[in-house]
């Protein structure tokens, strides 16, 4: 018998934006495993050379749906690709592939954006802010629409740092709607050098864009049965599909990897501070739900005066700061280290802004040039240095968020939780309460080696990685060792030559 949110799916017609998203194929892969979707339209960016019915093709092979396509093996079948791309004015759909999305979909789940924290503002500004308001468009020409699912971000009002389920347009220098117009006089180049002006207290391009789809959800989806869903930082999966599932290397999971590879060895990150981290697939669930809840309400914003917010985030009861992220990680060191690794995984966090650079000359860029002269002397391309680079600059950019602290109210989202019937709680679930960190990095850290390691998780290959890190740990204690006698000898000479 079907729950509350498998009737609410039933025979329902979904148009996803975001799908080749991490978040978009886990939510993609509970529709189809959980409920009887009868479609889902998927907006897909045309590549040159491959047709988008390939790119969907391809998803049998993808681990994410390896559990959905043992129990439904023709399941991908009813997931139907709409060329388009948030990047064009028009969303580049086509006129037919227009009426089509207006005459059949009931259900609209917007989660396409850029993450990229630097991306120029122009792009920035086009996907997350422009595509938004295409969409809301569009979703009123949809004649059977039952509910529209904005995905926006946690931090998209991260200028204060106790954040309620609540719109903020007061933040911005400059309306969503001026700021568009703004966009549409001016080159792509003129825009981007008004930046700083713009953003004003926003860290990056990513939270100031996603803050102003907000205000254009404010001003422009009256009517619309719509709700926002903001997810803090998304991580890997922590039950379903697979456990540990992760298929990119962004924000926390990036750190994580450099430290196990043992690249990463310095970072400016608080130990004090809270980590905003919530698994995939607790926020594919609220996903669902809060579909549910927008339909079940019946139009949504016609009971409401504004379209509802529900937020998820680590809860006080539960929380898990950055320090404690830090030693869960090098739990992976005995527990299933990697078989591929430059030096033994060990990272020293720093506060302090100006001593970074020095910190990082000795723990990176110096052995990084060893390392370079190594390859070089070997015939191979040296490619450290300007690994370095690139970590230096990311870390530069996630420094303002692994240094602070924020508190996300979900009032909304716990009251969501309760009226959803038990079986609905156990399919959908999504209750922070109940994280058990330290089982939940264990099997992150597993999922991490398989996934972006591309490593098997067989005992043979960890019984090979556990092999290198002790012989990683001996070098890591006799070169300290080294280290110490050097700066304990330079001491002795100078006070010789002082006396």
């Amino acid at each position: 018998m079907d729950t509350d949110i498998q009737r609410c799916f039933r025979s329902k017609t979904v148009f996803l934006t975001g799908a080749t998203g991490f978040l978009g194929k886990v939510v993609i892969e509970k529709l189809l495993r959980t409920t009887e979707v009868k479609r889902i339209y998927v907006l897909i960016r045309p590549k040159r050379g491959v047709e988008i019915k390939d790119r969907i093709i391809t998803w049998s092979k993808d681990a994410v749906f390896e559990l959905l396509l043992k129990s439904k093996p023709e399941a991908l079948q009813r997931v139907c690709p709409i060329a388009g791309d948030c990047l064009d004015f028009d969303l580049g759909i086509s006129e037919s592939d227009r009426r089509l999305l207006a005459s059949e979909v009931q259900i609209v789940i917007h989660g396409a954006a850029t993450v990229r924290f630097n991306e120029p503002l122009h792009v920035a500004l086009a996907i997350n802010t422009r595509a938004t308001k295409l969409m809301i468009q569009l979703g009123k020409e949809m004649r059977q629409l039952e509910a529209f699912v904005h995905v926006s971000t946690a931090f998209s009002n991260c200028v204060i740092y106790n954040i309620k389920e609540n719109f903020y347009p007061e933040h911005l220098n400059c309306s969503s709607d001026k700021v568009l117009a703004m966009a549409e006089l001016m080159s792509d180049e003129l825009l981007d050098n008004m930046e700083s002006a713009l953003l004003g207290s926003f860290p990056n391009t990513y939270t100031y864009t996603k803050a102003l789809a907000e205000d254009v959800i404010l001003k422009e989806a009256g009517g619309l049965p719509l709700c926002i869903f903001r997810p803090a930082v998304i991580i890997a999966a922590h039950k379903e599909p697979i456990s540990g599932w992760i298929d990119n290397m962004y924000g926390p999971m990036a750190i994580l990897f450099g430290v196990a590879r043992g690249v990463l060895r310095i970072a400016t990150i608080d130990h004090n501070a809270e980590a905003s981290l919530v698994p995939v697939d607790y926020c594919a669930n609220l996903t669902l739900a809060c579909t549910w809840k927008t339909i079940d309400e019946g139009n949504g914003m016609g009971t409401q005066e504004t379209p509802v917010i529900y937020q998820l985030a680590p809860v006080e009861q539960n929380k898990i700061t950055h320090g404690e992220f830090i030693r869960h990680a090098l739990d992976g060191r005995t527990n299933c280290p990697l078989t591929k690794m430059i030096w033994y995984p060990f990272i020293h966090c720093i506060t302090v802004p100006w001593l970074f650079p020095l910190a990082a000359f000795f723990y990176h860029t110096l052995p990084a040039y060893f390392f370079d002269l190594a390859l070089w002397l070997s015939g191979r391309k040296p490619r450290l240095v300007k690994v370095y680079q690139k970590i230096h600059k990311t870390l530069g950019i996630l420094g303002p968020f692994a240094c602070k602290s924020w508190r996300f109210d979900m009032r909304n989202t716990d009251h969501l939780r309760q009226q959803m019937s038990e079986e609905d709680r156990r399919i959908y679930y999504f209750d922070m309460v109940s994280l058990n960190w330290k089982e939940y990095f264990l099997q992150a850290l597993r999922g991490m080696r398989q996934f972006l390691g591309n490593e098997a998780p067989t005992p043979e290959s960890i019984a090979q990685g556990k092999k290198l890190i002790k012989r990683l740990k001996l070098l890591h204690h006799i070169l300290q060792g080294v280290l110490c006698f050097v700066a304990l000898l330079a001491l002795w000479w100078l006070v010789r030559i002082l006396v």
